[in-house]
């Protein structure tokens, strides 16, 4: 039986236009994680454009609430700063053990400890339905504040696409948010408020993590009951999990997470953040579901957003793909095969190095069978850059087999990606 995954009950935050009968979907429905999404108010705002569909996918801590608070205050002295001055709150000294929870807040101390570090996000955009017409659609998720001076990290999804992003903290004051920086692989984003003497989560270390701790979640479930407490456990660790086409690697927990909780923090015994908030389960016979990003994951990636605009040392292919996954869109670009082809070529890449060609249809990585591009990011998951990876491409009829050394994708190619992954652009044919 397949599961079905999906960011948070996207179904009930993002008015879903008409399915589009060209869109890139396989008949074999793979399992599916729902994204925390977007409440749909639309408003009276209507305008007329012409959108074409997006053809090319890219690969590419102590007892109670005074140690609680001593232990931020230790964090803080040895937070790390970035270039900017900006401080990571991180926790020195790792307060349980292997066999699960040692010395710990109750859930209250935690809550009284870390709520305000969690903030309320809602934002707006314009969409387009099936006539060209376009209105203003608003949603909403959380965030969690990582610096007294306005940094924020949400999830890639809260934000995709927003003309406008406002933050509501624990004191229900408001701030208009700009976006730093995200990053669709890891579905992280990083937000900043013009904001002073936040109070910022301090970060726990996500490896040391065991099957059975404590898992606190706090966020903005329905879009409209900001700071709501559900608890639980870790339920697993590493989870890989495909959600709308992006393979991550998870931690699973069983404490309730609803629509909107998307970009929350979820914290352990300690008051530590352990992960940011994520996807469940959408499949309507499965309970205590949940997922998060581990923190070890999200910190190095708003670390880079903030400091370097875009996530460094990330091994790549250099190529880009695309789905062919149905046979109309097989007849649009005149193949016979579906699967994964290659779409584009980076110059000086280590693809290009090896021979790849546009058109090559990609049938193997490292042994690994292909059928679609979260198959790619897959196999490339746990890389490095310089490793050597083998491809067997269906080119003429034939099976090519070639070694790629694996390059560190660059910024431009990030933010292109980021691009192509958040907004519509005119459609091409790649293969002429």
């Amino acid at each position: 039986m397949d599961n079905k995954w999906e960011y948070d009950y996207k179904s009930l935050y993002r008015e879903q236009p008409p399915k589009d009968q060209n869109d890139y979907s396989s008949s074999q429905e793979p399992p599916v994680w729902e994204i925390s999404g977007k409440p749909v108010k639309p408003k009276k705002h209507w305008v007329k454009k012409t959108v074409a569909a997006v053809a090319a996918l890219a690969v590419v801590s102590g007892v109670g609430m005074a140690s609680g608070y001593f232990g931020y205050r230790l964090a803080a002295k040895n937070a790390p700063q970035s270039g900017s001055g900006t401080v990571l709150y991180q926790s020195v000294d790792r307060t349980s053990t292997s066999t699960g929870d040692a010395v710990g807040m109750s859930i209250s101390d935690v809550v009284s400890t870390v709520a305000s570090s969690v903030v309320e996000i809602t934002t707006e955009q314009l969409v387009t339905d099936n006539y060209f017409s376009q209105r203003i659609q608003s949603g909403a998720g959380s965030g969690v504040i990582i610096s007294e001076d306005g940094y924020i990290i949400t999830n890639n999804h809260v934000i995709s696409g927003a003309s406008n992003i406002v933050v509501t903290l624990h004191d229900k004051t408001k701030y208009d948010a700009t976006l730093v920086g995200t990053d669709p692989s890891t579905d992280i984003a990083v937000l900043k408020i013009d904001a002073t003497g936040l109070s910022p989560a301090v970060m726990g270390d996500s490896s040391q993590l065991a099957v059975g701790e404590t898992a606190i979640a706090i966020g903005n479930p329905l879009g409209s009951l900001g700071g709501t407490v559900t608890n639980g456990i870790i339920s697993a660790l590493d989870r890989d999990i495909t959600v709308e086409g992006q393979t991550m690697r998870l931690l699973q927990t069983n404490a309730a997470i609803s629509p909107g909780n998307s970009g929350g923090g979820l914290f352990n015994a300690q008051g530590e953040l352990i992960g940011i908030v994520n996807a469940k389960s959408g499949a309507t016979d499965s309970e205590g579901l949940g997922f998060a990003i581990p923190i070890n994951t999200a910190k190095k990636v708003a670390e880079d957003l903030i400091n370097a605009g875009y996530v460094t040392g990330r091994p790549a292919l250099g190529v880009t793909v695309l789905n062919i996954l149905d046979a109309q869109t097989a007849l649009r670009y005149g193949v016979n095969t579906l699967g994964v082809y290659v779409a584009e070529v980076t110059p000086g890449s280590g693809a290009e190095k090896a021979g790849v060609q546009v058109g090559d249809r990609i049938v193997i990585i490292d042994g690994k069978e292909v059928s679609q591009n979260s198959d790619v990011s897959s196999a490339l998951q746990d890389k490095q850059i310089g490793d050597v990876v083998n491809l067997q491409l269906a080119r003429d009829g034939k099976i090519v087999s070639v070694d790629v050394e694996l390059t560190e994708q660059t910024q431009s190619a990030q933010q292109q990606n980021n691009s192509s992954s958040s907004s519509s652009q005119q459609q091409i044919n790649p293969f002429g």
